[in-house]
């Protein structure tokens, strides 16, 4: 047989291996755009390298649960549920999201139930006090009108409990929904149930009251939102709040299947030294997404961590460390209320496709607005009890205002103080310090 006749009858095979060479090549070219969006480096013949690897090495830091209450501890609850005392409305029950400003949000009603529980735990209050604030509350969010009958308001006027917009202001339909503030509600309804079973019967009445299967579809959290007078219903949440609100819901038998997974959107950037967990996506379809402390605290003071979310929550607050070793500035960043407009930033560890920046709503960069949070600090210290953390702590103890609470923190170019006092920061000090005494919260006995 000749050579030709050879050759043409091995085609085939011919073929076969050039398609198998192609399939190859675009394999490695596939891998290493990965890498490249992950910071991960992938070379030919290397194993598909998952984004979780960058975290492999990450060694969770211990939890600092001491067991006892302390009487600095005391003090400074004290001064965190003087801002609820001072703000609860005596007729509809709901707080004011920041110092006498009368509206809130679902998220920050939460925060409300977090205090309250924190509270008791720490016996500032008696449990009946307790159970009374939330079957009032409860009372109110079971009676207050919906935004187009289905879900809560993204805003509510604290007095009156009617829809309002951003700016306090009566709307008659609303501004939509907000999935992750219904959601970390929703969990905090959770911790509701576990310590005053008594108040079940009403946690199960407002939920049969909301339409949550409205905002969970394939296993995501969808939110509503209002676009030239139409109902647009967007996917929220991103990598670490999105899987806090994904537990939230799971305690009530929703399948949060693709929230929970933070690996599908998940890329990795490093900041000195540190795997910080960063999603793909747009933050609210404008800016590269931010990365805070935020959902990382709030998932281990209230729900206690996961594997995953223990190694997040390292990296992030040992970025933080390192950003102090390295400058001498310290550092505890987070969303937060500002004193002076724009009166709210996301003070990040990565944000914006940048590390250490802080973002308006809109995207645009503050950095002279970051502060170093209250909330942060207390937080970092209840679950890791560093030196770095107590060093925190001691550096912004004195802004404790006896009569109003604990501001937002300090401002980090000049240190002056932010005086912005909030629901969110007094809830999550208290949380912080029932957790040192007692653990998460949802399972926290005294």
């Amino acid at each position: 047989m000749s050579f030709r006749d050879n050759v043409v009858k091995a085609r085939s095979h011919f073929i076969f291996l050039a398609a198998l060479s192609v399939g190859l090549l675009m394999v490695i070219a596939l891998e290493n755009k990965i890498g490249e969006n992950t910071g991960a480096k992938v070379g030919a013949g290397a194993a598909f390298a998952s984004p979780m690897s960058a975290f492999d090495d990450v060694t969770p830091l211990p939890l600092a649960v001491v067991g006892e209450v302390s009487q600095a501890d005391q003090d400074y609850a004290r001064i965190a549920w003087r801002y609820f005392e001072n703000n609860t409305d005596p007729e509809t029950g709901l707080v004011n999201s920041a110092d006498q400003y009368p509206s809130t949000t679902m998220w920050e009603t939460g925060s409300y139930f977090v205090a309250i529980i924190s509270a008791d735990l720490l016996g500032l209050i008696e449990a009946e006090e307790a159970k009374a604030r939330i079957s009032k509350t409860l009372d109110t969010l079971s009676g207050m009108r919906l935004f187009d009958g289905i879900l809560p308001n993204k805003a509510y006027n604290v007095r009156t409990a009617e829809l309002v917009d951003y700016s306090n202001k009566p709307v008659e339909r609303g501004l939509g929904w907000s999935a992750l503030d219904i959601a970390r509600l929703v969990g905090t309804l959770g911790q509701v149930m576990q310590h005053y079973p008594e108040l079940a019967s009403q946690v199960n009445a407002l939920l049969d009251h909301w339409d949550l299967s409205q905002m969970v579809e394939d296993g995501q959290l969808i939110g509503g939102n209002l676009s030239d007078g139409e109902l647009r219903r967007d996917q929220e949440g991103r990598v670490g709040y999105g899987q806090y609100a994904a537990k939230a819901m799971m305690l009530f038998g929703y399948d949060m299947y693709r929230a929970y997974d933070a690996e599908e959107h998940l890329m990795v950037k490093d900041v000195l030294g540190q795997p910080i967990p960063v999603d793909d996506r747009l933050h609210r379809n404008v800016t590269p997404a931010f990365v805070v402390s935020e959902p990382y605290v709030f998932d281990g003071l209230e729900f206690g961590f996961d594997a995953r979310s223990h190694r997040f929550a390292t990296a992030i607050y040992r970025a933080q460390e390192a950003r102090y070793t390295e400058t001498g500035i310290l550092t505890a960043v987070s969303e937060s209320h500002l004193d002076e407009a724009p009166y709210f930033a996301y003070s990040s560890v990565w944000g914006g496709g940048a590390p250490w920046a802080v973002m308006s709503f809109q995207g645009e960069r503050l950095d002279s607005k970051r502060t170093v949070t209250t909330k942060t600090a207390f937080a970092w210290y209840a679950l890791f009890g560093t030196d770095y953390a107590k060093e925190l702590v001691t550096t912004l103890a004195p802004l404790g205002d006896p009569e109003r609470g604990w501001p937002e923190g300090l401002y980090e170019t000049d240190g002056s103080t932010n005086g912005s006092t909030t629901t969110n920061t007094n809830a999550v000090i208290l949380a912080a310090l029932a957790f040192r005494a007692f653990g998460p919260l949802i399972r926290a006995e005294p």
